[in-house]
């Protein structure tokens, strides 16, 4: 996951490559900076629609954003933002996936801490005021919690008229959210076909609740895209997280990019337009067979 040893390495990995303060500033400065970023685009003006909601969940009001094709009902996606929480960056990668023809609810994490957005940009988490307002949010959120939002929001997207019921929900997740990817397919067997996740972390452990414990209770086919220095911190999570979806019956595509931790994040320093596309791509094919 995205933690303080993640951001060294990065840091060292970026070298010369490293945001100075103007360029953090426009990073910041909200959806339209997105542009500048290599290989970034919004969705074509009017191919889709979108508003913010909130959902009712046992915990309180959730915060998210619903973005859609204009015409028609279409499979659901629930978007687990990275660490950095709901922002443009990842309304604009909602909007993406939209376009492809899924009705996509971006949702905050945090809503039991504060309403979206959080910070303003990944590179915001970098920064020790960044860190200490996340480090209390990031621990309210638990594994239950995370179940529980996932019944609520699963629920909610069966009520609008945008979602076709018909067809399974997917999910996918970066960084934090990647773990959610699997705890949205547990919480909800019936109805979530296949779940994605984007340098992910804590997919592997030993408690009953970690996500390679609960693959046997699910009725998804995953992905599971793995940055490089994510995997050579736990080389042996990727055949843990194998083992567990062979003997739970489950597909999985698991597969190590060369790339670092964040590089699928439109506003990550270390964002990899070629790596982040041919994820993505892997991503459309997994929903277009399982959704």
């Amino acid at each position: 996951m995205c933690d303080e040893l993640t951001e060294a390495e990065n840091a060292a990995w970026l070298g010369g490559k490293a945001l100075n303060r103007r360029e953090f500033a426009t990073v910041g400065a909200g959806a339209a900076a997105l542009t500048v970023l290599p290989g970034c685009s919004f969705a074509a003006e009017g191919a889709t629609a979108s508003r913010n909601v909130v959902i009712d969940t046992p915990d309180g009001k959730a915060d998210a954003f619903f973005v859609y094709p204009k015409k028609g009902s279409h499979a659901a996606v629930i978007m687990w933002p990275d660490i950095a929480g709901l922002r443009d960056a990842y309304k604009t990668m909602g909007t993406t996936l939209a376009e492809a023809g899924y009705a996509v609810l971006v949702v905050n994490q945090y809503y039991r801490s504060s309403p979206a957005p959080i910070l303003g940009s990944l590179m915001e988490w970098r920064t020790p005021p960044g860190q200490e307002k996340l480090k209390p949010m990031i621990a309210a959120i638990t594994p239950a919690g995370t179940v529980s939002d996932a019944g609520a929001f699963v629920k909610w997207l069966d009520m609008q008229a945008e979602v076709d019921t018909k067809k399974k929900i997917g999910s996918c997740g970066y960084c934090m959210g990647g773990p959610f990817t699997v705890r949205t397919a547990f919480a909800n067997p019936d109805r979530v076909g296949a779940a994605a996740s984007f340098h992910g972390g804590g997919l592997v452990g030993d408690a009953p609740e970690s996500p390679n414990n609960l693959l046997a209770k699910t009725k998804a086919a995953y992905l599971i895209a793995i940055a490089q220095n994510d995997d050579e911190r736990a080389p042996d999570d990727k055949v843990k997280f194998r083992a567990a979806a062979d003997a739970a019956g489950r597909f999985a595509e698991i597969e190590v990019y060369p790339a670092q931790h964040g590089w699928c994040t439109l506003d990550a320093p270390v964002y990899d337009k070629v790596q982040a596309d041919r994820a993505w791509a892997r991503m459309l094919a997994l929903f277009k067979a399982n959704l």
